[in-house]
């Protein structure tokens, strides 16, 4: 992973959570061959450990010459369900790293306001 071709490591994105795409923002060029060019993904895996899934994978540059497989970062996004809520997770030095969870339920339990 390089430092140098992101402006800033694991920014905080809130509850943004990627499971494949680029923030491009956050994407200086590739510190290797000093192109920006787009970010392709290589190496994607999926796994499926006790009901959560896994997906990793490596973003490189894609260089006008060909000849650059710079890594720019590895990405991991999750997915489980716990009780009564889907969770999210990404961590990324290229997209940064975030949590969400939501309710499967119509309603969720947690935004309903009190009765008293």
């Amino acid at each position: 992973m390089c430092n140098g071709c992101v402006q800033k490591e694991y920014p905080d994105r809130g509850n943004t959570c990627l499971e494949n795409g680029s923030y491009l923002m956050n994407y200086l060029g590739c510190a290797n061959c000093h192109e920006r060019d787009f970010v392709l993904i290589s190496n994607k895996s999926t796994q499926d450990e006790d009901g959560e899934e896994i997906v990793t994978y490596d973003r490189q540059c894609h260089d006008v010459c060909k000849n650059c497989d710079h890594v720019i970062a590895r990405h991991e996004y999750t997915f489980s369900v716990v009780d009564e809520y889907q969770e999210y997770t990404m961590l990324c030095m290229l997209c940064g790293k975030a949590e969400d969870s939501i309710s499967v339920l119509p309603d969720d339990p947690r935004q309903s306001a009190p009765l008293f």
